[in-house]
């Protein structure tokens, strides 16, 4: 597919779209308004996507209240999206697409409506055996989990990788794509539970609530320690987590409660260890959709899984604050806007 031909512009067509006016004080008191009117098409650089289902992430939220200090207002949020190309390149027209971006929902107009405009360049095309909720879920999570690979080094037959959190949908993205590639993979949980994702292995299963997780990383490596830790939480594992790394391991951080923790030099340079900080919202639609294009034949494949789409966790979007309060309230399910009953 070409995704670089010239557009025919401007076009206009009438959209539904989540409004955010100003940032809320806390996720209490956040009210998005339904508004519409017309959605322009100036630039031949971009598309028009007539949105047929968006993912809602942790960040679409706390951006709306003002924990993201570039966030601009007003604006429609939603980074992850799936639907159709309905204006731009002739030959794009009737794609069905789907992508994400670190700008979208945070520096211009995202996904949470029924149409939206986005850089050609950083479409990427639906696999046929994905539902358009199925393409949307992919987004955030899976980019944010290879994103975090690629920085520390891709996994591989005969790496250890531990992930701090693997029941979170960063965490089971890194499973998948973990053991996708060979590696061996220790998952950490919160809680006496089970692994609850897709895996091309079986995951060994550390319970934080009843183990001293470093101790038992370092029992089942045989004091080795691990390859990579994926740490998806932040300070509350960053302890464990330093401690679990084997020699030039490498730990990934990608979120925090608190900023500030206690940090041991002498066993970070002593151990040779390398951290890497991970914000997809410094990605570009471009740079976003370059990262999904590298995961495509894993879905194709069927080595990698989307998330499941459950009916509960679907909403509509005049419905848009219960979808955000679900979030927020650390729904197990991938919550959607689906914007179809608004056209």
């Amino acid at each position: 597919m070409n995704l670089a031909a010239s557009a025919a512009v401007p076009f206009e067509t009438p959209a539904t779209r989540a409004r955010l006016l100003a940032k809320a004080a806390d996720i209490h008191s956040l009210a998005p308004s339904v508004e519409t009117g017309p959605l322009v098409l100036k630039s031949g650089d971009e598309v028009v996507v007539r949105i047929h289902a968006a993912a809602v992430n942790p960040s679409d939220v706390k951006a709306a209240t003002g924990l993201m200090p570039y966030a601009v207002f007003p604006r429609t949020p939603g980074r992850d999206f799936a639907g159709t190309v309905v204006a731009g390149p002739s030959e794009l027209i009737g794609t069905e697409v789907f992508g994400s971006s670190g700008d979208l929902g945070i520096r211009r107009d995202g996904s949470h409506g029924t149409h939206m405009v986005v850089p050609r360049d950083g479409l990427v095309a639906k696999p046929a055996s994905l539902s358009f909720a199925e393409a949307a879920g992919i987004g955030v999570p899976f980019v944010t989990a290879i994103e975090g690979f690629r920085r520390a080094g891709l996994p591989g037959e005969g790496d250890v990788v531990v992930i701090m959190g693997v029941n979170g949908k960063v965490g089971q993205a890194a499973a998948q794509i973990a053991t996708w590639r060979g590696a061996r993979v220790i998952g950490v949980v919160r809680r006496s539970e089970t692994y609850a994702g897709h895996a091309s292995a079986r995951l060994e299963i550390v319970d934080a609530s009843s183990e001293d997780v470093a101790e038992r990383v370092m029992a089942l490596t045989d004091g080795q320690g691990a390859t990579i830790v994926f740490n998806t939480v932040g300070d509350p594992y960053f302890a464990a987590a330093h401690k679990s790394l084997a020699k030039l391991g490498r730990q990934i951080l990608i979120a925090a409660i608190n900023p500030i923790v206690d940090f041991n030099i002498f066993e970070f340079y002593r151990g040779r260890h390398s951290y890497y900080g991970i914000d997809t919202l410094a990605l570009s639609c471009a740079e976003t959709g370059n990262v999904l294009r590298e995961l495509l034949s894993g879905f194709e494949s069927g080595a990698l899984k989307t998330f499941p789409v459950t009916p509960a966790a679907q909403f509509p979007l005049e419905r848009i604050a219960d979808a955000y309060s679900a979030v927020m309230s650390s729904s197990r399910d991938r919550v959607f806007i689906m914007p179809e009953s608004a056209q």
